[in-house]
């Protein structure tokens, strides 16, 4: 099993943590991963994009030229990453933010209003976590108590937004697993 994930939207958004936090946890399973950040020139409000890989063997290469998975969290990153996903990969969108329309690459594609939830939960930059659950629910590569222990781990200085962020992963997932496919 090998999984390549490009995680994409504007600096602020997570884009660096939802990566991280992906890697941590598939590490923490005993995975072999690689995490590739990649920072606009802006930072904050710029570009940002990560690239993940997650294997069950070791990974020649931390650079994704196609996707298993996109998580793409605004439009800009659609338009820039939409090629860089293999044919029947899936498509995660944060649909507050940009949507894809199914498109002839028999691509799974999930319009989820990630911002939308977060702002529900009563902190907006928790949408990237919300992204996560998604995933999770979809690709089952990673539990999500091993998620879970990696938010912990990750915010341990913040201890304020554990809560929030575990909870923002849980309806993602849940969200996930309610939505048709």
């Amino acid at each position: 099993m090998t999984e390549k994930i490009i995680c994409a939207g504007s600096g602020g958004q997570g884009i660096m943590a939802m990566g991280k936090v992906l890697a941590m946890s598939a590490m923490a399973e005993g995975k072999f991963v690689t995490w590739l950040p990649s920072y606009g020139a802006e930072v904050r409000g710029g570009t940002a994009h990560c690239m993940v890989v997650i294997s069950d063997k070791p990974i020649d290469s931390p650079y994704i030229d196609k996707a298993d998975t996109l998580i793409i969290m605004n439009d800009p990153s659609l338009k820039r990453f939409k090629n860089f996903i293999r044919n029947k990969g899936t498509l995660i969108v944060n649909s507050s933010m940009a949507e894809c329309k199914a498109t002839s690459r028999r691509l799974k594609v999930m319009n989820v209003p990630m911002t939308e939830m977060a702002i529900k939960l009563g902190f907006e930059k928790v949408a990237n976590t919300i992204a996560i659950g998604v995933y999770l629910a979809n690709k089952k590569i990673i539990a999500l108590s091993s998620m879970e222990r990696s938010i912990e781990e990750v915010l341990a200085r913040r201890e304020k937004l554990i809560s929030v962020n575990k909870r923002a992963l849980e309806e993602g997932y849940f969200y996930a697993q309610r939505s048709p496919s």
